[in-house]
């Protein structure tokens, strides 16, 4: 089905196409390519930094049938999300084949990842109507932003950390649906003369859909809710001081409570809720010049988690978590064809665990990348960093990028190296606890930091002004990998509250990781002749990984092997359509002592119709998971069914 559906679509889009005059909509995808990318540090414009970089714009993001982040991630080609539920609860982000604590996720350039468990990574402070674009670079970036970029970085830049518009916007949704939903959005932005605020709100509340009550072998397992309430708010604001100074800050909160049943275990005992807050604070002091930039940046994470695994017995785990840290970059153009940028970071993070215990760690790094550009077709770029942790100790990463840029056709390549280091539950989750029950994780503090070497080669075709194919092979080759491995109780060293004779989940470092892959998107924007403006990506990744030893672990290939994304948005004089879906195959997994399947294959379609009664003022309808597919990402965790909500939006 998802075959003929995609044809269809492909079909109808390239015969659009050839029939029209290519008037542009909004931007053109060109329009768009000149646009600075950020992520890389350097003043280079997507084409120019030899990698695959996609970019999304803040106001796509609006109309596309969505209502969560991590929802929006994963319609961008080559991007994964293992969510545990809808609405944005909790999503384990992929990229590259790489496990969720190996992509970085960064605020308006400022690291995100949370110490505690790269779980938390999609918990990200900002709200949709906050973002002026999301840019994805695929790959290894450690040599710009040292540990976890692994995978590749998302970098969601804020509109106050941007150029917001002139004048007063105010806009926003409220969507009504099944299971006494509330979905709403909220975004407003003021910029006069030298001052300039920007904010936004967003909510999703449900009471859940109910998964039955079964009977499993010899157990009876209760029918529960499957409940979420989640709300993020943020507010920046900017000013002005000079014609060359500019000073920045944003603060944002962001709170979950939702049913966590079978999010990370299979076990029949198994009743978790979980309550997660998240304060973000971010100031930003810059200086810009014709020849050079200059910025200081200093971001400070503050993290609560409340885990009850079940109220039948004394099982609540509380943790809070402080991440510091400070950047600065410095840029200077020193000619046409030469400029070089140097920066340092110095971060801390600190964690108070009920089973984790409490510990510091302090984070040093300095980098200098510079870019070559000795025409107007080659750009080669090259990054060096030095990173020194308590954790790992002393880290050297290259990374060598190149580009050749023909007026039709792009080549890239690039090679670098990346590491990560163990979070804290990787290396001492369990220890506070006594009597620990078999098969439950258990962390390991005498882990060594992850390596991995990884080389893309790519070309990007022009295919017309308004679309562009790109593809991309890659390969990664990792060491000292971290994953939990079945272990039994007298090869474990930190052994004092385990069984006797029993096997558990141990982070252990595993040795020659092969990772590799293709990549394969197409991206349309245009105009049709009868009035139909059009945006549509899709997106095909391989992956495949293997490691020498066979050993059997359990997230290094939970990845999907063969993974399809498309997104599309049409718009027709007063009408809005937008449809996005995901096909998926990956290793099927069974649990049967919950009577849960993680099925070999599965594919989800989510749509959303609006009508603009007035330039200010429509309404809209939504459905979730068109089909009622029912499917997990991660087993036992059930993802919703068919959902059906719809609302108004406005805009002033």
């Amino acid at each position: 089905m998802i075959l003929r559906i995609t044809r269809l679509i492909s079909s109808c889009c390239i015969l659009f196409l050839l029939g029209s005059n290519s008037t542009i909509y909004g931007q053109s995808l060109q329009e768009i390519d000149t646009i600075q990318v950020r992520t890389t540090r350097l003043p280079l414009k997507a084409k120019e930094t030899g990698r695959n970089i996609s970019i999304i714009k803040g106001e796509d993001i609006q109309k596309m049938a969505i209502t969560s982040l991590d929802e929006l991630l994963q319609t961008i080609p080559g991007i994964e999300v293992q969510s545990r539920n809808g609405f944005g609860a909790q999503g384990d982000i992929s990229m590259r084949g790489a496990t969720y604590t190996q992509v970085q996720v960064l605020v308006n350039g400022m690291k995100l990842n949370d110490p505690l468990t790269g779980h938390f990574n999609s918990y990200i402070p900002v709200t949709p109507a906050e973002i002026d674009r999301v840019e994805v670079l695929r790959g290894a970036a450690s040599a710009m932003y040292g540990a976890d970029a692994v995978g590749g970085i998302i970098n969601i830049i804020t509109k106050g950390f941007s150029t917001a518009e002139e004048g007063v916007q105010v806009e926003g949704t409220i969507n009504y649906g099944e299971h006494k939903l509330i979905n709403t959005q909220q975004g407003f932005s003021f910029n006069k003369e030298r001052l300039f605020v920007t904010g936004g709100f967003s909510m999703n509340k449900s009471d859940g859909q109910t998964i039955p009550s079964q009977v499993v072998g010899d157990n009876t397992l209760e029918a529960y809710d499957n409940f979420f309430d989640t709300k993020t708010a943020g507010l920046s604001f900017g000013y002005r001081l000079n014609n060359d100074w500019q000073l920045q800050a944003r603060t944002s909160f962001d709170r979950r409570d939702f049913s966590a049943r079978y999010f990370y275990t299979t076990s029949t005992f198994d009743k978790s809720v979980e309550t997660t807050s998240n304060f973000w604070n971010q100031v930003q002091l810059s200086k810009t010049g014709q020849q050079s930039s200059t910025d200081f940046n200093l971001a400070y994470r503050n993290g609560k988690d409340e885990f009850v695994f079940s109220p039948d017995f004394p099982s609540t785990n509380i943790h809070t978590t402080d991440f510091w840290n400070f950047t600065v970059n410095h840029l200077k153009i020193i000619n046409e064809e030469f400029s070089l940028k140097i920066g340092g970071q110095l971060d801390k993070r600190a964690i108070e665990s009920t089973d984790r215990g409490d510990h510091s760690d302090w984070h040093y790094g300095v980098y200098t990348s510079a870019v070559y550009r000795p025409n107007t077709q080659l750009n080669v770029t090259g990054s060096l960093r030095l990173d020194y942790d308590d954790n790992y100790e002393l880290e050297f990463t290259p990374q060598l990028n190149a580009s050749y840029v023909l007026p039709n056709v792009t080549l890239r390549a690039s090679v670098g190296r990346s590491i990560r280091a163990a979070d804290y539950t990787e290396r001492y989750v369990s220890f506070n606890l006594e009597n620990l029950t078999p098969g439950r994780s258990l962390g390991n503090p005498d882990l060594a930091a992850e390596s991995a070497w990884s080389e893309e080669v790519g070309v990007d075709f022009q295919i017309k002004k308004n679309w562009q194919v790109k593809t991309t092979v890659f390969a990664r080759q990792s060491t000292n990998l971290i994953d939990y491995v079945a272990t039994n109780e007298a090869a474990i060293p930190n052994n004092s509250n385990l069984r006797a004779g029993e096997n558990y989940l141990y982070a252990s470092n595993l040795t020659n990781v092969q990772t590799k892959g293709l990549e394969v998107e197409s991206w349309i924007r245009t105009n049709l002749d009868n009035g139909i403006n059009l945006q549509w990506s899709i997106g095909y990744t391989y992956l495949n990984t293997s490691n020498e030893e066979e050993v059997v672990s359990v997230y290094i290939a939970s990845h999907a092997k063969h993974l399809l994304t498309t997104n599309l948005l049409l718009h027709y004089k007063k009408m809005d359509l937008a449809i996005n879906g995901l096909y998926k195959v990956r290793n099927e997994q069974l649990a049967a002592g919950i009577n849960a399947r993680l099925a070999p294959s599965y594919q989800v379609w989510n749509i959303r119709l609006g009508y603009q009664l007035h330039p200010k003022f429509g309404l809209n309808l939504q459905v979730q998971n068109l089909f009622d597919e029912t499917y997990q990402n991660i087993l036992g965790a059930a993802m919703p069914n068919r959902w059906l909500m719809g609302g108004i939006k406005y805009a002033f």
